[in-house]
């Protein structure tokens, strides 16, 4: 028969044991970590150096956009002008008397025409939250940090204004898609 102390042993190896395994597999786990980490940073940088790139070109680069947009002797002014059709994921252009909503996104026109409709209804503007319900998406916080960020970006260029934090409408001038803005 073993004795007491021999049991008592045995029971401490194994707990030692099992104490070492889950050191190392916890070590294991903390690299695993440590690693995705630095890709979920890197990926993190790489999107905000991807934005920086798409932003809006800064006022001392305006002119060398005008330069190259503007007709040469063989094109006509009204090719030029004529508003192209937004891109999916395209920027939003500064708003400006006649500016066609077609510059914009699907997404953006769909923000517009929804604020459209609560001003002609003499309703009062609409938060994000219910932009979603409207929309049909569930009010769950990254589609309306979503529509939030869009709204925003409306706002920061001139097609919306925010008079109350978190509240949209449209801004002063702009109007319905076919009349141009």
């Amino acid at each position: 028969m073993p004795s007491v102390v021999g049991l008592l042993e045995q029971r401490e190896l194994a707990a030692r044991r099992r104490v070492d395994e889950l050191r190392e597999e916890a070590d294991r786990v903390q690299a695993e970590l440590v690693m995705a980490k630095r890709e979920w940073k890197e990926w993190a940088i790489a999107r905000s150096r991807v934005g920086e790139v798409l932003a809006p070109v800064d006022e001392s680069e305006a002119p060398a956009l005008t330069e190259r947009t503007t007709p040469t002797a063989g094109q006509t002014e009204e090719t030029s002008a004529a508003p192209r059709a937004a891109k999916p994921k395209s920027q939003v252009p500064m708003w400006r008397e006649g500016l066609a909503w077609s510059v914009l996104s699907v997404d953006y026109q769909r923000i517009l025409q929804a604020l459209m409709d609560r001003h002609r209804l003499g309703q009062g503007p609409l938060t994000c939250q219910e932009m979603a319900a409207l929309f049909g998406l569930d009010a769950v916080p990254a589609k309306v940090e979503a529509l939030r960020s869009k709204a925003k970006r409306l706002v920061a260029r001139g097609w919306l204004t925010e008079p109350q934090s978190g509240r949209f409408t449209l801004a002063q001038g702009v109007t319905g898609p076919g009349a141009g803005s």
